[in-house]
C-alpha cells in the first residue's frame, strides 16, 4: 500500500478533518476558517471541505467570529459516560464517601499523557473547582495526578518524564530523574498523596490509587477535596484510610464486573 492507494488516502484525509478539533479549547473555543487552515497550514479549499464535514457531522456549528465545537461533542460525552465501566462502579461508591466525610469526591483517570477529572460527587457544601470533567490537570500537581503517575508502569514513568522534566522539576518532584523516581516511590509505598493547596490554594485534596483492572483500562484515583481551613479541623488520618478503602472497593467492584 503506497499514498496513491484510494482507502489510504480517504483515511489520510479523515484523519486531518479531525484533526481540527484537536485545535479548540478553553483558552481558544472559537476559530476562524482562515485561522484552521493556516494552524493545519493546508490550502483554503482543503481547509474548507475539513470544516463542511465536521459541520455536517454536528461536531462544528458556525457562530460569530467563526466556528465551535457541535453539539454532537456533548451527545458523545454522554454515551462516553454510560459506557465507562470506572464510573459506573465508582460513582455510587464516590457518593458514599462524599456524605460520610462532607467533602467533595473527584474522580480522576489518565489517558494516554493527559490526566482527566471525569466525575465528581459534592459533599455538603459544593466547592467552586476550577477544573472539572474534560479540562487536562497538571500532570505533577495535586493529589491525584501524583498518585496516578505514581502508581504507573516504570517504562511509563520514565517516557512521562523524558518528556516533561522541566514541568515535574517545576512542580518540585525532583531535579533529575533519580530524584524523581524516588519522590514516586515514596507516594507509592505510603498508598495515598496529601495535597495542601498546590493546585489551588483555598484547597486540600487527599488521593489514593485505583490500578486498572485489565490492560486495557485507564488507571485512576479517588479524592477527596475541601476547603483548607476545614482541611485544618479534620482527622486526616482517618480520611486517608476511607478514601484508600474506596479505592479498594472500586479496584475490587471492577474485577468482578
Amino acid at each position: 500500500m503506497n499514498d496513491s492507494d484510494p482507502d489510504r488516502r480517504q483515511s489520510q484525509s479523515v484523519g486531518r478533518a479531525l484533526s481540527v478539533l484537536d485545535l479548540f479549547s478553553a483558552e481558544q473555543p472559537v476559530w476562524s476558517a482562515e485561522q484552521i487552515c493556516i494552524a493545519l497550514s493546508c490550502t483554503q479549499p482543503t481547509g474548507y471541505r475539513y470544516i463542511r464535514e465536521l459541520v455536517s457531522a454536528g461536531l462544528l456549528y458556525r457562530v460569530s467570529g467563526g466556528f465551535a465545537l457541535g453539539a454532537r461533542i456533548i451527545l458523545l460525552d454522554y454515551v462516553m459516560r454510560q459506557a465507562d465501566p470506572l464510573l459506573h462502579v465508582a460513582s455510587a461508591i464516590m457518593c458514599k464517601l462524599a456524605q460520610q466525610t462532607g467533602c467533595d469526591a473527584v474522580l480522576t483517570a489518565v489517558y494516554g499523557d493527559q490526566i482527566l477529572d471525569v466525575h465528581r460527587e459534592s459533599g455538603g457544601s459544593p466547592l467552586a473547582l476550577a477544573y472539572g470533567r474534560g479540562r487536562p490537570r497538571p500532570l505533577f500537581i495535586g493529589a491525584a495526578p501524583k498518585v496516578i503517575v505514581a502508581a504507573q508502569p516504570a517504562a511509563w514513568v520514565r517516557a512521562l518524564y523524558d518528556a516533561h522534566a522541566d514541568e515535574a522539576a517545576a512542580a518540585g518532584m525532583g531535579a533529575d530523574w533519580s530524584e524523581y523516581r524516588a519522590k514516586l516511590r515514596a507516594i507509592r509505598k505510603q498508598g495515598f498523596y496529601i495535597s495542601r493547596g498546590e493546585l489551588e490554594p483555598a484547597l486540600c485534596a487527599i488521593a489514593a490509587p485505583i490500578p486498572p483492572s485489565t490492560h486495557q483500562d485507564s488507571a485512576a484515583a479517588v479524592a477527596v477535596v475541601t476547603s483548607t481551613e476545614r482541611f485544618g479541623l479534620l482527622n486526616t488520618d482517618l480520611l486517608a484510610t476511607m478514601v484508600r478503602q474506596a479505592a479498594r472497593t472500586i479496584t475490587e467492584e471492577l474485577l468482578a464486573r
